[in-house]
């Protein structure tokens, strides 16, 4: 094959995970991570955007009939593509965190009862459960993910905001609810004097859960991504919603079989502790995804290797991601050029392509990566279409290639992460349109029309979602911007004055 047919028969997967499901397990690299998530040590996964979460969930179910062996089974909380079944929610939410724990907590119990169904585990407690669940129509059956979550809520709604509903309402002083309402599942456990023969606090709900989880010898993973997609549009929401969910996770570490395995944003925990969340410091079980040098050469050899036309032109193996450091350098050599830019000061092309594909916080994600990867392809199949000259050697890229593929990545950053999550900055970050790319407070009180006070506020801001990189000191602050937004705002190199 030339180099025009490799191309073309060439892809090196989608940025995003839930695209590329079916593929992910042939390009993963079984890292610490992912062997510590896989025995079950690690509950809590902490990620920037882009930096592999949603594929470990995804690997996870993929691996679901080999944790069953290990009498495990998963539960996935949320749908791994789609539309997210919390999105609904964002029109008539929960307004308070007490309220989204009782709607965490019956969901949970609905899941794992569909689990348990599926799974043929019926005994005793399991039974239990079942009629509890089904007196209030709360059985999965058919139901999506979305269908059952409204069920709950519209349950929970009902014996938790029961002045919504019929103004002021007595409440039974036993159960809490009120007491026009008939359901039989509280949010609170019933006192002693309770006469009520079926009624049950959704806590009793996990609890008859995890002991027919126990009877029959087996454990349960609840799995919750993409939170960051289900609560968007409402901070106020999100940091109730997802405060509430922590404290859910905290409450079942007294229940042996059952666990929480919740998949996060680093960004959104932050902003969640920064507000103050003190059982913080009681979640251990957690893992933090960061990517360096080698590893995300890694990947890189791994998704070019995917390709038999790669594989057999170069003569290489499924093996090389597995061999040294230095072998996977020499392929990623044979396929690029030694240098982007020619020069001896200038970084070799693998430390460039990690330069421009990384944010102001200094953090490189595959995304970014995977993304730039494919309009490289698509900018070299251009070239030798028009009949530009083959790349050297046996290179199959060429140096001008690496400069063209990169404004579409930039411009795909700026406008799907930080416009589309950010929409508030954007006025400001469309001020910064050609200009230079080192600032200080004075130059960007000027392009923002501004006090100095309010440049280094709104600055700090740019620091915190990744668009500055802060240089300079406490007393003389300087702004700079990462090489990954460059091209989107036409920015030029240099210092602003």
């Amino acid at each position: 094959m030339n180099k025009h047919e490799i191309l073309l028969s060439v892809t090196f997967g989608q940025r995003i995970a839930e695209e590329e499901t079916d593929e992910l397990a042939t390009y993963f690299v079984e890292t610490d991570h992912w062997n510590r998530l896989f025995r079950g040590d690690i509950d809590v996964v902490y990620g920037p955007k882009g930096s592999g979460k949603s594929a470990l969930y995804s690997l996870l179910l993929a691996k679901g009939g080999e944790l069953f062996d290990r009498n495990t089974i998963l539960v996935a909380g949320e749908n791994p593509r789609g539309a997210p079944a919390f999105r609904d929610l964002a029109t008539n939410p929960p307004t308070s965190e007490r309220e989204f724990v009782g709607l965490w907590k019956l969901y949970i119990a609905a899941l794992l009862h569909h689990a348990l169904v599926e799974y043929g585990i019926r005994n005793e407690p399991t039974k239990l459960l079942e009629a509890a669940l089904a007196r209030e129509g709360l059985v999965k059956g058919s139901l999506t993910l979305a269908g059952l979550l409204k069920a709950v809520f519209d349950y929970a709604r009902r014996a938790l905001r029961p002045q919504a509903i019929e103004g002021n309402v007595d409440l039974d002083p036993v159960t809490q609810l009120p007491k026009g309402f008939t359901g039989k599942i509280t949010f609170s456990e019933p006192g002693r004097s309770a006469d009520h023969a079926d009624l049950r606090s959704v806590d009793s709900l996990l609890s008859l859960a995890n002991d027919g989880l126990s009877i029959a010898s087996f454990s349960a993973w609840v799995l919750l991504d993409r939170l960051d997609v289900a609560f968007a549009d409402n901070s106020e929401l999100e940091s109730n919603a997802l405060r509430a969910l922590f404290r859910v996770y905290l409450d079942l570490s007294a229940l042996d079989q059952l666990k929480l395995k919740i998949f996060l944003r680093t960004d959104i925990w932050s902003r969640i502790t920064d507000e103050g969340f003190r059982e913080a410091s009681h979640i251990t079980r957690h893992v933090t995804i960061s990517w360096n040098r080698n590893s995300l050469l890694n990947l890189v050899v791994r998704r070019a290797i995917h390709n038999r036309s790669v594989r057999e032109s170069y003569g290489v193996f499924e093996d090389l991601p597995k061999k040294s450091v230095s072998e996977q350098e020499q392929f990623f050599y044979r396929l690029c050029p030694d240098q982007v830019d020619v020069g001896p000061n200038k970084p070799k092309t693998i430390d460039w392509l990690l330069s421009r594909t990384r944010d102001g916080t200094q953090s490189n994600a595959p995304r970014e990566l995977i993304h730039f990867l494919n309009s490289l392809r698509e900018v070299q199949v251009k070239r030798l279409e028009v009949g530009d000259a083959s790349p050297e050697g046996e290179q199959l890229f060429s140096r001008p290639s690496f400069k063209d593929a990169l404004p579409e990545v930039s411009k795909v950053r700026l406008e799907q992460t930080l416009y589309a999550e950010y929409p508030e900055l954007k006025q400001w970050l469309e001020k910064l349109r050609g200009a230079k790319t080192l600032h200080t407070p004075d130059t960007l009180a000027g392009i923002w029309d501004t006090t100095i006070e309010g440049a280094v506020a709104r600055a700090n801001q740019l620091v915190t979602v990744g668009f500055f990189e802060a240089r300079g000191t406490r007393t003389s602050p300087e702004y700079w911007v990462p090489f990954l937004y460059r091209d989107a705002l036409d920015m030029v190199q240099g210092a602003a004055e």
